[in-house]
């Protein structure tokens, strides 16, 4: 990237600088002229130590380098960005547009910014030039690179783009020799994740399941661009439900101080709590002295309130086992001594106003000012909120912060970014503070999704049903006759959980969705079941050619992949693009796209499997008669960017399904 290519060209010219330096005083140390020998000695090793680090640094980013996958839609910006400015030196911020062209006849990609520049000479200059003209002129400056073979001006100026076949061929083995790896990133950046965040004492709940799945997939993306990521549940652990909850345990389990109390079903629990809240007045203000027990950190309540928090988090994490979730707990309680010192901060800066006993904070943009302390002097999920924020940027350090939060937030998330940004904890251009929001989870009805009694779902039961709906499938398919029981119940989970992560994942985040076991398990189309059926067939074509992985490897560093066929020149270009589809998704945050991608190599590969023979055989004996290396180098490719795109989702693949 571009940053990186900065970075490396500053410590090049250190290098040289330092090296100047160092002959200097070697130089002046032997004129003798100083009588500070040493330090000029101790100078000259810190020098050296510098230098030598230097370059090791520079080494080993540069062999990095070598292995990533490039970004060819980025070097193509680059390219067409210096050709721009050779035509058109005095134009300000001109239009750069690259995009993978849709069409074999318009090229590889294409370069569309001669339409703006047009409008743009139109605008500030009164310039009428053509657009064809303009695309002729940018043709004519393009650097010399080793990614074009040649460029067209099409239509009205449009700059058609073919690669160079020996490139992308080179890129393919570099992918198979090295793995897929992630661009050079230069400065390691810290990522802030906030997601999940179910409330203790309650269900997670269908609701809770895109918050999980997304959350848990944008840390894997980040960590595989090379993010030191840092992923927080901010549970609902405190507050003033934890006052009746403690009441009800205290009459239920008297001795829950020394015997641990068998609180088997705690959504029960928390309904007949919050019902004796509601109706007897007496436990009422005992829930409330229990609330200022606690607040002030009595030791047996602090235990009650542990007591409680234990029975949610074994719940919770027998959901996180089944979606392969890791996540930190940090929840609403772990602010709670920041919170005075949030609000001094506010009134020491001016900000606070007082309002019917409440302190207030107004937000210039937002109508809605945000309450940090209620008229009984208790703190508000704006202060939790304002805590977290400052936690994360003052004290994590994050240089990225993602709250995967509903849309149903997305203003009062907004207000609390725009006053972390108000007090000066943050300033946008250097630290990104992002809402991940997601709209809601329907039923077949398009309603909101619920039982037929009309309660809200619950999450270990939805994954239960895919549990059992998968196995119906699987045998449905005869999958049972053909695979061990290990093998069965490994395609079971990985069928059941990759559907419905998949299923969420495809939609566009911000939109709602609707959930049908039917569609995701279903094995045509753009779902998980097709992806990994199709996935599992691409592994096995090599194995029934007896090819095995040392012999794949080997021909990786040895066989040029021919790419003369148009369906192994499409396929190749496809894998390539795996880089521009993360890149897209690290700047907007929209996962769905990764999805489509898959689904589109998916489909390229079974138009190249259709049209070129990977291995042939006699038709009268079914024995192998010739391997044609190169198209199963072609099919490795595709898996190997399949399985990191699959473990960007969270989608486990089998060996045998």
């Amino acid at each position: 990237g571009e940053k990186t290519y900065f970075s490396s060209l500053d410590r090049e010219n250190e290098i040289k600088l330092l090296t100047a330096e160092i002959e200097r005083l070697k130089n002046f140390g032997c004129l003798g002229v100083s009588p500070s020998l040493e330090g000029l000695r101790d100078e000259n090793a810190k020098l050296k130590y510098r230098l030598n680090f230097l370059k090791k640094s520079l080494q080993e980013e540069r062999s990095k380098s070598m292995k990533s996958m490039i970004n060819i839609n980025s070097c193509l910006q680059e390219i067409f960005g210096a050709a721009i400015q050779a035509a058109y030196p005095d134009l300000e911020n001109p239009p750069l547009v690259v995009t993978p062209s849709q069409q074999p006849k318009f090229g590889d990609y294409q370069c569309n910014s001669a339409m703006g520049i047009s409008q743009i000479l139109l605008k500030t200059r009164e310039q009428k030039v053509i657009p064809r003209e303009i695309a002729e002129k940018i043709a004519k400056n393009i650097p010399a690179n080793e990614y074009i073979e040649k460029v067209e001006i099409a239509g009205p100026g449009f700059i058609n783009v073919h690669l160079r076949k020996d490139f992308v061929s080179k890129q393919l083995s570099s992918l198979l020799i090295n793995g897929v790896q992630p661009p050079a990133n230069g400065k390691r950046k810290k990522a802030v994740v906030d997601f999940s965040s179910p409330n203790i004492a309650k269900e997670m709940h269908v609701g809770h399941l895109r918050s999980t799945i997304i959350g848990e997939s944008m840390c894997r993306l980040f960590e595989f661009a090379g993010y030191d990521v840092l992923r927080l549940n901010h549970l609902g652990d405190w507050g003033t439900q934890f006052g009746m909850l403690i009441a009800h345990l205290q009459d239920k389990f008297p001795d829950y101080l020394t015997v641990s109390p068998p609180i088997g079903d705690l959504q029960a629990f928390y309904k007949e709590s919050k019902q004796r809240f509601d109706t007897e007045e007496e436990f009422k203000k005992r829930a409330y002295q229990c609330v200022v027990l606690l607040q002030s950190k009595n030791p047996d309540f602090i235990k009650a309130w542990n007591l409680i928090c234990d029975v949610s988090r074994r719940e919770f994490q027998k959901i996180y086992n089944c979606l392969d979730v890791t996540i930190i707990e940090r929840g609403e309680s772990f602010y709670h001594e920041m919170m005075k010192d949030i609000v001094k901060e506010f009134e020491d800066k001016g900000f606070v106003q007082v309002d019917d006993g409440r302190k207030v904070v107004f937000v210039p943009g937002f109508p809605v000012p945000l309450t940090i302390v209620k008229s009984d002097g208790g703190y508000t999920y704006d202060t939790s909120d304002l805590a977290a924020l400052k936690h994360r940027l003052c004290e994590e350090k994050g240089d990225i912060l993602i709250y995967v939060v509903d849309s149903g937030q997305s203003v009062h998330l907004q207000t609390i970014f725009a006053a972390g940004q108000m007090i000066g904890w943050y300033d946008p251009k250097v630290t990104r503070v992002a809402h991940a929001a997601f709209g809601v989870v329907l039923g077949e009805d398009k309603k909101k999704f619920k039982t037929r009694s009309g309660d809200t779902v619950r999450l270990i039961d939805l994954l239960e049903e895919g549990l059992k709906r998968a196995m119906d499938k699987l045998k449905d398919k005869e999958r049972d006759k053909v695979l061990t029981p290990e093998e069965l119940k490994a395609a079971q989970t990985s069928v059941a959980f990759g559907c419905i992560k998949y299923a969420d994942l495809s939609h566009n985040r911000l939109n709602d969705y609707v959930f049908s076991f039917d569609k995701m398990l279903d094995d045509r189309g753009n779902t998980a079941a097709y992806l990994l059926y199709a996935f599992t067939r691409i592994r096995a074509i090599a194995r029934l050619a007896n090819i095995d992985e040392q012999m794949l490897r080997k021909a990786a560093r040895e066989e040029v992949l021919v790419l003369d066929h148009e369906k192994e020149w499409k396929l190749g270009k496809c894998i390539l693009r795996f880089p521009e589809i993360l890149q897209k998704i690290l700047e907007d945050l929209l996962l769905h796209t990764l999805c489509d991608y898959l689904y589109e190599l998916a489909t390229t590969f079974t138009e190249f499997y259709d049209s070129c023979y990977c291995v042939e055989k006699d038709r009268q004996t079914g024995q192998i008669v010739k391997v044609n290396m190169w198209r199963l180098l072609l099919c490795e490719a595709t898996a190997t960017v399949m399985a990191k795109g699959f473990d960007i989702l969270g989608i486990k693949p089998v060996q045998r399904m």
